[in-house]
């Protein structure tokens, strides 16, 4: 009986508790509320003066070097290895010979063809003669000289699998891997024999902005800096400008660089490609953040009266790293409202945060 006295006691107390909490909470409210409508009600902003300034379209953009060309050589035909003539390292010239697999089974199959060929040129021969006697009809003949014709084929197929027993470089480079030995059997399916890569020049990879990109073109001259060898300049120029923007909303540049500096560059490492532009005339920016929603809006509240905010519609231009280039609508000297846009609507009273 006590237990349950003690319980009811203790829930009353942490009821009127609570009340007592809430009801303070209530007029600490309202005494805010009621200072705020004594005030001025205006809402806070931040501000910024519209004035003239230089542009600068100058950025730089990280990226790594690729080689030129880059090959992962496969066999063509099938057969055992017996010579390779390079190894990883070696310069190589197109049209040089890297290996050479045992083509004792592709001369059979030339010499067969060959045979084959000589036959059908007969045939064909005594086909001609009996038709002009009448001893075989134009059908006859006509197949005896398809017969020829496909055997030529196949003798100019053999004898290109002759020529294909010496692995010939298809590019100029270097070998940066070789996957064979001596001995080794290889498939007509395309056994991996090397890779080549062409540094010569080299490509730098790097990607820009929608701002960014609207001011480059195929051909541009590009200053280059690499980061091992820091005192030198290279140069290059824009080959490659992607269409689209890739999954990150940037475009995929490519920057072809002459790599016959002193400091020769290897395929991988890290550059920074400096754009350069010329010299542009003063013009009216404003902050990004001073539009309304986002800047396809072209909308921006402007202080008017010194404490009221006005809508004003802009025509905006460029967009120049976190400033926007206003065409129409604006001129030296206004004030627009760059925060606290989210609470305004035309005609709010504003006070601005110092």
């Amino acid at each position: 009986m006590k237990r349950g006295i003690i319980t009811v006691i203790i829930l009353i107390v942490v009821i009127g508790s609570i009340a007592w909490v809430l009801n303070n909470n209530k007029k600490k409210n309202d005494a805010q509320t009621a200072l705020v409508s004594e005030g001025s009600g205006a809402i806070s902003v931040r501000i910024a003066t519209v004035k003239k300034a230089p542009v600068d379209l100058d950025f730089s953009a990280n990226g790594n070097f690729a080689p030129k060309q880059e090959l992962n050589f496969l066999s063509e035909n099938a057969g055992r290895v017996t010579n390779i003539y390079v190894d990883k390292g070696d310069q190589v010239k197109k049209g040089q010979i890297l290996a050479r697999i045992d083509a004792e089974i592709i001369n059979t199959d030339r010499e067969t063809a060959q045979a084959t060929l000589d036959n059908a040129i007969k045939d064909e021969a005594r086909y001609v003669s009996s038709f002009s006697t009448g001893g075989v009809t134009q059908q006859q003949l006509d197949q005896a000289k398809l017969t020829t014709k496909n055997a030529r084929l196949r003798l100019q197929g053999s004898a290109r699998k002759v020529s294909d027993a010496n692995i010939k470089s298809p590019i100029n480079g270097i070998v940066n891997k070789r996957y064979i030995e001596v001995g080794a059997f290889v498939t007509a399916q395309g056994t991996q024999l090397f890779e080549l890569v062409d540094v010569s020049k080299l490509k730098l990879k790097v990607s820009v902005n929608e701002s960014q990109v609207a001011n480059l073109q195929l051909g541009n001259h590009v200053q280059i800096k690499s980061n091992v060898f820091p005192a030198n300049n290279f140069s290059g120029k824009i080959t490659f400008i992607a269409p689209k923007a890739d999954e990150t909303l940037n475009f995929p540049i490519e920057i072809e660089v002459d790599n016959n500096h002193a400091n020769t560059i290897k395929a991988g490492m890290y550059g920074t490609a400096i754009f350069k532009f010329p010299a542009q005339a003063p013009t009216i920016t404003v902050p990004r953040g001073s539009f309304v929603g986002s800047v396809s809006s072209n909308q921006i509240f402007v202080l008017a009266d010194g404490n009221t905010a006005k809508i004003r519609k802009v025509i905006a231009g460029r967009i120049i790293n976190d400033q926007v280039e206003i065409i129409e609508g604006l001129k030296e000297g206004e004030t627009v409202i760059v925060s606290g846009q989210i609470n305004l609507s035309d005609g709010s009273s504003v006070t601005t945060i110092k």
